[in-house]
């Protein structure tokens, strides 16, 4: 049995390990609806470098948050005010969830989601929103279950020139404590 899940601010230290997650989430949950060339392409040490590079920038508002189990860290979230573009709204985003392909499925992302959530809801956020593949119905349905929304706004992703359909969510904050 796995000891609880344990929330806390990404370090510098976890940044191989969250692009290790990212990485394997990606091949995981993404097969079958990214082309296999572009996710083939992925690598954890280009991923850890950028993430490295990136990390703690001044003047930043991203928030990047890990889930630890058993001492090792299982999952990241990570979120900021909504990009129009390059321009920032007044809402939330969600902008990357992923856990460890081994261990979804064991509370792990709701843990992460409802952290994510409260703090954007105690920084004032009244919406997040978030962008997902559109066929991906594990996670529209984890989404849905944590009372987002698709709000109609769809647009593709570019997977090295093949057009992949996202869609929109959206759910309001003012009730973020209460899921």
């Amino acid at each position: 049995m796995s000891d609880p899940t344990t929330i806390r601010e990404m370090t510098l230290a976890d940044c191989p390990r969250v692009s290790e997650i990212r990485i394997r989430g990606w091949e995981t949950a993404y097969k079958g609806l990214i082309p296999q060339p572009y996710l083939d392409a992925l690598s954890v040490a280009d991923d850890a470098a950028r993430r490295r590079e990136r990390f703690g920038r001044p003047g930043t508002e991203v928030v990047n948050l890990v889930a630890e189990q058993d001492a090792e860290v299982v999952g990241w979230v990570c979120h900021g005010p909504y990009r129009d573009g390059e321009v920032r709204t007044e809402d939330a985003e969600l902008y990357a969830i992923y856990v460890h392909p081994d261990r979804v499925g064991g509370g792990v992302g709701g843990a992460l989601l409802r952290e994510s959530t409260m703090r954007c809801a105690a920084a004032g956020y009244e919406r997040m929103l978030l962008w997902v593949l559109k066929e991906n119905t594990p996670a529209r349905r984890f989404y849905e279950r944590a009372g987002f929304i698709p709000d109609g706004a769809e647009e593709p992703f570019d997977a090295d020139g093949v057009a992949v359909p996202e869609v929109r969510y959206l759910r309001a904050l003012t009730d973020a404590e209460s899921r």
